[in-house]
């Protein structure tokens, strides 16, 4: 028996909250129908605190239904409400590249290749389309008549902000009227019955669900997505570099893999059933073996493979994995791309060099490797230096012209772990 895509959102622990829910389950068993999720344009790029919502839409389509993605051209140009602080205002050139610049990026989550049958593609839209021809005069009278402060107030985030110094400008909050307001467009355009979004914004997908019963006197539905968290208390999605983007520029598909890879045990047997669409004994059985053989990083690889395939495609994947292979020295560092082998060493941390070249103790020395100079003699003396995968036996020896790889970089390396690029100026 196929699996209810209810019971599947479940048992990933994907639902935190939901409207009515053996309406909902109804609703979808009676054929199907057409839900949405939005994505604000507030940055050029998505991030992996992102995916949670895709894997909602890619579940929801499996099932047969119909995904809107909606791309905030207009509630972009506003902000959704931040618990802390108001948000810059972008100027609407920028959000407009932004817009398309993310429809781009939700491409391979959603659209389905030609030989897919039965299931059905992405509609996109962007909120801009009905937004910005209501006038202020329309705004009020036909869309703030349906709003009592009283709820609105009460909203998490803006609670949060009128207790706060910062306080909170008529503009953000304002918002949840307009995200209302796209729920109530999409209903009456598309026939959307269910709105997904995380579960800091519950308040918005409600007020949408209010607006279309007191306009349209019809029943909608919405269910939200958990706050995804790290066991240490530091915030999910970030790295030493900041935030990981989904966008390669900004982070590279060898970096994301690496996100995942190195994730703590306990973090990656938490979003395993988040993040991957394998069967349910497939899971069980990576974190039993994750538990059992904590350093083989089963559930870490499984998490890194899966979702750097999803995000940048195989051929990326196995960039990523033989520039960790090369790194360590299990394959050989020429045969990497300038590109992978950069990006590689720029997230292992690197320096550059012109002018006189130094010496290899000097070298270890700029990267971090080690503290001092008489540190890295005796680090080559033990036999646990270093260069392009080789070992080095003369602190003092400079690199020659033809130790130099693709994109002028050297790759030291001080035991098996610790890694550091170098590259020459031109």
């Amino acid at each position: 028996m196929t699996e209810d895509v209810i019971d599947e959102l479940h048992r990933r622990g994907l639902i935190a909250q939901s409207t009515d829910e053996a309406a909902l389950r109804s609703h979808l068993a009676e054929g199907p129908i057409a839900y949405y999720a939005g994505f604000d344009p507030t940055a050029q790029s998505l991030h992996v605190g992102h995916l949670l919502q895709f894997m909602v839409l890619r579940a929801l389509q499996r099932a047969g239904h119909q995904p809107v993605v909606l791309v905030g051209g207009a509630t972009g140009l506003i902000g959704d409400p931040r618990p802390t602080a108001e948000r810059q205002l972008n100027d609407r050139g920028t959000v407009a590249e932004w817009v398309d610049r993310i429809r781009e990026q939700v491409a391979p989550f959603l659209d389905l290749p030609a030989e897919t049958q039965g299931l059905k593609g992405p509609i996109y839209v962007d909120n801009l389309e009905w937004t910005a021809p209501v006038s202020a005069i329309d705004f009020l009278r036909d869309l703030g008549k349906h709003f009592r402060v009283g709820r609105m107030l009460a909203k998490e985030a803006v609670a949060a902000r009128l207790n706060s110094e910062a306080g909170i400008s008529y503009t953000e909050f304002s918002y949840q009227i307009l995200q209302a307001n796209d729920y109530l467009e999409l209903f009456r355009r598309n026939g959307v019955t269910l709105q997904t979004g995380g579960s800091d914004q519950w308040g918005n997908l409600t007020a949408g669900i209010d607006l279309v019963r007191r306009v349209e006197g019809a029943s909608v539905h919405a269910l939200s997505t958990p706050l995804v968290t790290k066991s240490d208390g530091t915030k999910f999605g970030k790295s030493e570099g900041g935030a990981v983007w989904l966008d390669p520029s900004l982070t590279s598909p060898y970096a994301f893999f690496q996100f995942w890879l190195n994730a703590d045990d306990a973090d990656a047997r938490t979003w395993l059933p988040l993040y991957s669409e394998r069967p349910a004994e497939e899971i069980e059985a990576l974190i039993a073996e994750s538990v059992e053989r904590p350093a083989a990083r089963t559930a870490q690889r499984a998490l890194a493979e899966e979702l750097t395939v999803l995000v940048h495609g195989q051929e990326q994947l196995e960039q990523a994995e033989a520039a960790g292979r090369a790194l360590f020295g299990r394959d050989d560092l020429a045969a990497l791309g300038e590109e992978t082998l950069g990006a590689a060493l720029r997230e292992a941390g690197s320096v550059t060099v012109d002018g006189e070249m130094p010496t290899v103790a000097q070298l270890f020395q700029l990267t971090g490797l080690v503290g001092s100079l008489s540190e890295a003699r005796r680090t080559v003396k033990e036999g646990g230096a270093y260069v392009n995968n080789e070992r080095v036996t003369d602190a003092d020896a400079v690199p020659d012209q033809d130790a130099w790889l693709a994109g002028g970089w050297l790759v030291l390396r001080r035991g098996k772990r610790s890694i550091a690029g170098v590259q020459r100026t031109a």
